[in-house]
């Protein structure tokens, strides 16, 4: 159903993607959008146990792609250092495709919310708590399971860490 990788030399581990995407904070999203059209909307994440969550406004181009159809695309750049010498670059990226499904239920929101916020945040908990409060009801979180996953590393990045 998926494409092997067509560079199985550059191809990274499992691991090496899951620990990649644990150190990620930023990735892009991509969704099947209006007209036909493919819409990738750069996102903050955050991966725990084969899941992507993002949190989003209850409404919205992104919300109605997912509600059209839950099938989506996730990457996530590692790392990116252009190498001028070698008129190339050292790099690190995680492509992902996988079934997205809206959580609304504030309870259920507020435990990922936290997690989100605290990635970002280094406030105690409390603040990030009542912050979280506040604005619940206008979010809702994106919940990305996972269903494939290739990295690729290039050959510079072993060579100019």
């Amino acid at each position: 159903m998926f494409r092997p990788m067509r560079r199985k030399g550059q191809q990274m581990t499992d691991d090496a993607c899951r620990a990649a995407l644990r150190r990620g904070k930023e990735g892009v999203l991509a969704v099947s959008g209006d007209d036909g059209y493919p819409y990738a909307v750069p996102v903050n994440y955050f991966y725990d146990r084969e899941k992507i969550y993002i949190h989003c406004a209850k409404e919205g181009h992104k919300i109605d792609a997912v509600r059209r159809s839950d099938k989506v695309s996730f990457c996530v750049i590692d790392e990116d250092e252009v190498v001028p010498e070698e008129y190339s670059t050292a790099y690190r990226s995680i492509i992902l495709f996988g079934r997205v499904r809206l959580i609304e239920d504030p309870a259920a929101m507020t435990g990922l919310l936290d997690a989100l916020a605290a990635r970002f945040v280094k406030d105690a908990p409390p603040e990030r708590a009542a912050y979280i409060r506040k604005y619940i009801a206008g979010v809702t979180v994106l919940e990305i399971t996972v269903e494939h996953m290739t990295g690729k590393e290039g050959r510079l990045l072993r060579t100019h860490p």
